[in-house]
This record gives C-alpha cells, structure tokens and sequence, in this order.
C-alpha cells in the first residue's frame, strides 16, 4: 500500500476517482429530472429520494470505515469466508431492513402532515422496505469491490472508498427507488 503523505500524491489518486464520481452522480441528477412528473404526482416519494440515497450512502460509508479499519489492522483477508468482512456486511443489511421502513413511514407523515399524502401509508414503508433492501446489498457489493480495489491498486481505502460508496450509492438509490416504485405504485 502507498504510504506517501502528500498533496501531490493524494491528488494524484483521488482527482481522477473524483472526476468519474462527478460524471456518475450528473448522470444520477438526469435519471432523477425523468422521474419528475412521478415525483410531483406523489410527494412521499419526493421526500423519500433524499433520505433513501442519503441513508444507502450512510450504511455504505459505515461499513467502508470498519473494513477500512480492519484493513489497517491485518485483520480483513477478502476472503468469502472472513468473518469480519461477512459480519459487518450482514449487519449493515438487517440495519438497513429495520430502518428502512420507519424511513417509509417517516416520509408518509410528513407529507400527510403538510396536506400532500396521495399514497397509502403501506405502499409508502413497502417502497422504502424494498429499495432499503436492494440498496443495502448493493452498497455492500459496492464497498466490498472498492476496498478490494483500494488494496489491489495500492491506494488507502480510507481515502478512496467512502467518496466512492457515497456516489455509487447516490446513483443507485435513485435507480432503485423508481425501479420499486414502477413495480410496487
């Protein structure tokens, strides 16, 4: 692993990390501006957009610091069978499935307390159960890959994994909630 200190070295490994996350999350913003008529039809879903891609990104970025911290420590092996890779993705995805649904139904109150409620309350907790779940393991998926990566290219996860996790899991929480939502609305 790199263990330079510099401007110039860390620059040099994140401007071109940044720069791809930039293009993504313009393509995300795009995807977005497609679903506006969807958005503006059911406000529960507009205030579901930023909490379920912010949240995604959470759970992501909690579980890129402890593999990046058990990187540190020589106690994560990338292999399918380590219990500290498995054990924090397996938490990060019942977090997610117990948080998700409060998240629904957090987004219903607020918008029947602000008179915009067109949902039932069941079909907003359903929507942001099931793009919870999917986004959970993706973000695992995510974090896994880009850890892996970090450490195949010599970079420090703690520098290249979190902005990466946070981005991917931005683009993908808007992907994935409107794909919920074409199913389940």
């Amino acid at each position: 692993m790199t263990t330079e200190w510099s401007v110039r070295a860390i620059t040099r490994a994140m401007l071109p990390v940044l720069l791809a996350l930039t293009l993504l999350e313009i393509g995300s913003g795009l995807v977005l501006g497609s679903f506006e008529a969807t958005l503006l039809q059911y406000p529960s879903l507009l205030v579901l957009v930023p909490v379920t891609i912010g949240t995604a990104g959470n759970l992501g970025s909690i579980l890129a610091a402890r593999l990046s911290t058990a990187f540190h420590l020589g106690i994560l092996s990338f292999s399918p069978t380590d219990d500290t890779m498995g054990g924090n993705a397996l938490a990060t995805v019942l977090l997610a499935v117990s948080v998700f649904p409060v998240i629904g139904a957090g987004a219903w109150s607020v918008t029947w307390v602000t008179g915009g409620a067109a949902l039932e309350l069941s079909t907003v907790v359903a929507v942001a159960f099931a793009s919870g779940a999917a986004l959970a393991v993706l973000a695992v998926c995510v974090t896994l890959t880009a850890t892996y990566a970090a450490y195949r290219f010599g970079l420090d996860p703690d520098d290249v994994v979190i902005p990466v996790v946070t981005n991917t899991c931005d683009v993908l929480g808007v992907l994935v909630l409107f794909a919920v939502v074409q199913v389940l609305v």
